[in-house]
């Protein structure tokens, strides 16, 4: 796992502040890219929740950040910022207060400076670049799908191609808005839906996992200023020759 830096800003992290610049490894798969004492970035495995449902209080990204934290004396807890569904792997922000959550939250989007996922989809892709530009909405069963015209949120996904095979393309896909479901609802809408997502079209799961990994995100710090960047590359099956065949 690395960090890019992408520019010259002296503010910048450029790498995981923990263990002589090594991610802390935590249980489930999680790992600590950097903390602070108002936020932690961490990497969050497929398979884990980010916070509970369904009972499963103990098994989720949440809980294995307050167990850290209390086994290290502290009697604070995370707060969430954003979430990944369970079977999206990467990058994730959790703040350590309630105040830091609130600035985080409510400036979110002026504070991020880049969302990276990368996505395997179903289908030959041939355009090495696009973008999709369809507004969504939630329907009565909380499923998120394109909204007809003049209703819905706006939402923007810019996506590059990476690789294309004959059943599979590989895509670099950054977000403009942050909608939930957004990249799994668009890429489904072209007619490309990523690989393993029964819930939203797909019809084949090469991976044994949602075919979305969470690559990188850039934010600034509420209160320091700094541009934290911190990038996790895709699993290996994800870039595997053998998909792309």
């Amino acid at each position: 796992m690395k960090n890019t830096e992408g520019g010259e800003n002296p503010h910048r992290s450029r790498r995981p502040q923990t263990d002589n610049g090594k991610p802390w490894k935590l249980p489930l798969g999680m790992e600590i890219l950097f903390e602070d004492e108002d936020l932690i970035v961490v990497f969050k495995p497929a398979g884990l929740l980010s916070v509970a449902a369904s009972g499963q209080r103990d098994r989720t990204a949440y809980w294995v950040l307050n167990e850290y934290l209390r086994r290290r004396g502290k009697r604070q807890q995370v707060a969430v910022v954003h979430r990944l569904d369970r079977d999206t792997s990467g990058v994730m922000v959790f703040a350590k207060s309630g105040a830091m959550k609130k600035a985080l939250m409510d400036n979110w989007d002026a504070l991020v400076v880049e969302r990276r996922y990368v996505a395997v989809v179903e289908g030959r892709i041939d355009e090495p670049e696009g973008v999709i530009d369809l507004p969504l909405m939630e329907d009565p069963k909380g499923r998120m799908l394109v909204a007809p015209p003049g209703r819905g949120l706006r939402a923007l996904t810019r996506w590059r191609l990476l690789r294309s095979g004959s059943r599979y393309s590989l895509l670099s896909l950054e977000l403009e808005t942050g909608r939930r479901n957004q990249i799994r609802v668009h890429c489904a809408a072209i007619g490309h839906p990523v690989a393993g997502d029964e819930k939203y079209g797909a019809r084949t799961n090469p991976l044994r996992r949602l075919g979305l990994h969470a690559e990188c995100l850039v934010f600034r710090h509420p209160r320091t200023q700094a541009v934290l960047d911190y990038t996790v590359p895709p699993p290996a099956a994800f870039t595997s020759a053998k998909l792309y065949t």
